[in-house]
């Protein structure tokens, strides 16, 4: 897990690329190289040290001229070594390398092999490949400046100020100059006629077991980000259930403002049930409008419901790393993949409620993917997300919705989830968390954060300023002002129309209230359904 950059041209100043790619020094402070080919392209890389601590270094050569830089990880990697790459030899152990062999191997037809999370660029010569994991579990940008040198980086930073123009670089593609863009994760479940099976239990348990198992390839310590849901309680169990066959005790951790938090005492209840190692962490609102401004430079977004979600993340993030762990597991996609979120119990039918969740998951590289590695690889934290496993989505999407859509506990949350695991001759969680009503992540810290965020952004916004909000933010024009201080706060680190042009903002459908906070729906327990909505004289 690192930053790369990568530039394909000649003539850039290699102090210059040093210092571009320091942007981003917080996604790898273990160590950093650069080199230039033959050619005088440049790669440099930012390294978070998680497989092959002593010979992993990166930038890594393939055996002959190609050269890559990666970021995320290759869960099968040691499979591809053993298998189609068994006549190469390697120079490290890392995950990493198999990239290149494979590009030595196959060109550019590889992507599809490789199970894992990664952005990733290999140069040979004048020619190169850069790729995309499927949904966009990692974060990669590209640009190009007046030179007409191509850019590659895993965060705008490194680049907004280089290019004349950027972009995010789309999930599931890999790029090459012969080919351009070439979508390459094709799984059926994106055709929604395909969405047709019957729910199988035991298919669930077992592929989603599988895919927290797999994420549990580390040479350091890990962790699980625990909030009390569904979801990450879920994944939890199995790492408990997991380590404890390894003779480890799991780390989890959770945090709200204070220990009466919604999340903080549903955490509290799981952590109890699996004997894990519980760390609680608590921040203040103070604390957290203290952070904005460098939250919105670490995010990269002006989206309302990720930085609201972000600055607990952020703090917990800081946390978790100050004691030694630099990967934790997360619940990140469960809620998109069946329509956990309170809304999708007003979807019109099971055609439209289908539809929703295949939009959201792949549009989750825009709002919770992009929130959970951004604010926890500020602090050099690895997130990894088994829900959004290959396998497990080809399982889970293609159930019929009829089976999906809400049907217990007054139509809320996942009845599948608890189904699959609600066995009573081995309890994965204690029913209370089971059959919890879905909170999101950003309510469950404490139902003040988001209140008193909204009155002091409010507070930072004349009525001026929001009546002429069009006029200097024509693109994506901020609706409230909280949205505005977000968009505001953006703009003043990048302030390139190519930067706003990559914010996608979370609105959720069906509700008259498309706050995205939970309690805008009248379905939760705690309804507001007028949040963001009061009038706030300045």
């Amino acid at each position: 897990m690192c930053g790369i950059l990568a530039i394909i041209g000649k003539g850039k100043d290699e102090a210059l690329v040093k210092q571009l790619s320091k942007r981003m020094s917080h996604r790898g402070p273990d160590e950093s190289d650069l080199h230039v080919t033959e050619k005088g392209h440049i790669l440099s890389h930012e390294r978070l040290s998680i497989i092959d601590l002593n010979t992993g270094k990166q930038p890594i050569q393939g055996t002959k001229d190609a050269w890559m830089v990666h970021n995320g990880e290759i869960y099968n990697h040691k499979e591809l070594r053993a298998t189609v790459l068994a006549s190469h030899t390697f120079r490290t152990t890392s995950d990493s390398e198999v990239i290149v062999h494979l590009y030595e191997e196959f060109g550019y037809d590889f992507c599809h092999m490789l199970d894992g999370i990664f952005g990733f660029v290999v140069i040979d010569g004048d020619d190169f490949i850069a790729g995309r994991d499927p949904l966009g579990v990692k974060p990669l940008y590209y640009g190009i400046d007046d030179r007409g040198r191509m850019y590659f980086s895993s965060e705008m930073k490194s680049i907004a100020d280089q290019c004349q123009t950027f972009s995010t670089f789309p999930p599931g593609h890999y790029y090459t100059p012969k080919t351009g863009f070439v979508k390459y994760y094709r799984p059926e479940w994106e055709d929604i006629t395909k969405a047709v099976q019957p729910v199988d239990y035991e298919a669930i348990r077992e592929t989603l077991t599988q895919a927290v198992e797999k994420r549990l390839m580390s040479d350091v310590p890990i962790g699980v980000l625990l909030s009390g849901g569904l979801d990450s309680s879920l994944t939890s169990s199995i790492a408990a259930r997991a380590m404890k066959k390894m003779g480890k005790t799991l780390h989890s951790f959770s945090i709200g403002l204070d220990d009466s938090a919604p999340d903080a005492v549903a955490a509290r209840a799981v952590a109890e049930f699996l004997g894990t190692q519980h760390h609680e962490v608590h921040f203040t609102i103070e604390q957290g409008i203290e952070i904005l401004d460098k939250l919105i430079w670490h995010l990269e977004t002006y989206d309302v419901t990720s930085i609201r979600a972000s600055t607990p993340m952020y703090f917990l993030s800081k946390a978790i790393t100050d004691m030694g762990i630099k990967v934790v597991l997360s619940g990140e996609g469960a809620d998109e993949i069946f329509g956990g979120y309170l809304y999708f119990r007003n979807a019109p039918s099971a055609e439209d409620f289908q539809r929703e969740t295949m939009d959201r998951v792949q549009k989750l590289f825009t709002a919770d993917l992009l929130r959970a590695d951004k604010s926890t690889m500020a602090h050099g934290l690895e997130a990894r997300v088994p829900f959004l496993d290959k396998k497990f989505l080809e399982l889970a999407i293609q159930i019929k919705p009829e089976e999906k859509q809400p049907l217990t506990y007054n139509g809320i949350e996942k009845y599948i989830l608890r189904k699959a695991f609600d066995t009573p001759e081995q309890p994965y969680l204690p029913d209370s968390v089971l059959w919890r009503q879905k909170e999101q992540f950003s309510d469950g810290v404490g139902y003040n954060w988001i209140d008193t965020l909204i009155e002091y952004c409010s507070a930072q916004v004349t009525d001026e300023q929001m009546a002429s909000a069009a006029e200097r933010f024509p693109y994506n024009t901020p609706a409230t002002k909280e949205a505005y201080f977000y968009r505001s706060v953006f703009h003043k680190h990048f302030p390139q129309v190519s930067a706003a042009q990559t914010v996608r903002k979370w609105i959720p459908k069906w509700q008259a209230n498309t706050d995205p906070s939970g309690r805008a729906n009248a379905a939760h327990v705690k309804a507001d359904t007028a949040i963001a909505q009061q009038k706030i004289v300045v």
